[in-house]
């Protein structure tokens, strides 16, 4: 197993130097643009300065290519996959370059785990990668679920315009119906709620939208899913305390007046909550995972095989996912 010799011993007694904090950054597919931004990203005086950026991945993919976009080499890398480099072509992914992503991942979060590094930021991965692997894992979030032994794990997508949490995330649109439990909404609201009043230093404003359209119209057009299993939910969160307003109709729910009335949305599927916010701030979107015993950020865009390798790729989400990574380490 590679080794990086910096990392701290957990068990190591006495008190804790003074540091910047360990922040694992895993690369992604490297057939993707994920390895150019993280080496673009932890070159920056403003990580360095904040943070100490390791890269987990193939090293010699990473440097061939910081060599073929003539960037700085990374000199903190933790050398993980098993990745014949000179035959990576960029924007090809395949079984190879899927396991390399899924085992740089899964290190990062068991460091994480063992206190090795305070937090883990993620790459884009190519999930039809890892399915060609033999991972039958649907992506980061479900890992991260299993690896810490937590049910309560969801997701939240925050940008400088909105603020997005998901009572369901990486499943068939015809199964988010029977999926939605009132448990795992309040679920949602709660965690968002907390992540949230948290980084404002005030109490969240929550809005929770409906699944149908008009949010069902009182069952006119739904199975009842608002009346059975949303509000119910929304009811238990405001005997919590929390500020909670819904279930809204989707296509109202992001105006511009909502907007302004709105801290954290929760929303009932995958794209519900996506559409909007990567409208909105696709470059500054962050992805943070919720419920965990550790940090977890990550871009909140794909691969981008298309450009691949051609220092085409925006690296702000990448910064972002940084940024907020650090942040969080700091209030742990």
């Amino acid at each position: 197993m590679p080794e990086f010799s910096k990392l701290p011993d957990p068990n190591a007694s006495g008190p804790p130097a003074r540091r910047l904090p360990r922040i694992a950054i895993t690369v992604g597919d490297v057939a993707g643009v994920g390895p150019e931004l993280a080496i673009r990203c932890a070159a920056l005086a403003e990580v360095t300065q904040r943070c100490e950026p390791i890269l987990y991945g193939p090293q010699a993919v990473i440097d061939r290519i910081a060599d073929q976009m003539s960037l700085q080499r990374p000199t903190r890398v933790l050398d993980i996959g098993k990745v014949d480099a000179a035959k990576v072509c960029p924007g090809k992914f395949d079984a190879v370059t899927g396991q390399a992503s899924f085992d740089a991942f899964d290190r990062g979060v068991a460091d994480a785990i063992a206190g090795r590094i305070d937090a883990v930021v993620t790459g884009p991965i190519q999930k039809e990668a890892w399915y060609a692997a033999g991972i039958r894992f649907p992506g980061h979030t479900e890992v991260l679920a299993d690896r810490t032994g937590t049910d309560d794990a969801c997701m939240m997508l925050t940008g400088d315009a909105i603020s997005c949490v998901l009572a369901t995330i990486h499943i068939p649109l015809a199964d988010v119906a029977q999926q939605l439990t009132t448990e795992s909404i309040v679920r949602a609201i709660r965690l968002g709620n907390d992540a949230i009043t948290r980084r404002n230093g005030r109490p969240a404003r929550v809005t929770v939208c409906g699944l149908n359209p008009h949010a069902g119209e009182n069952g006119l057009f739904s199975h009842g899913e608002e009346e059975r299993v949303i509000i119910p939910a929304i009811e238990i969160a405001k005997q919590d305390g929390i500020l909670v307003t819904g279930p809204l109709p989707p296509d109202t729910a992001f105006t511009p007046a909502m907007r302004s009335a709105t801290d954290v949305y929760v929303c009932m599927y995958h794209d519900q909550g996506l559409i909007p916010l990567k409208a909105l701030c696709f470059d500054d979107a962050v992805n943070v995972t919720l419920g965990l015993p550790m940090v977890r950020t990550s871009v909140d865009h794909g691969t981008a095989m298309d450009i691949a390798w051609q220092g085409k790729a925006n690296h702000h989400s990448m910064l972002a996912a940084i940024r907020m990574a650090i942040d969080l380490s700091d209030d742990a």
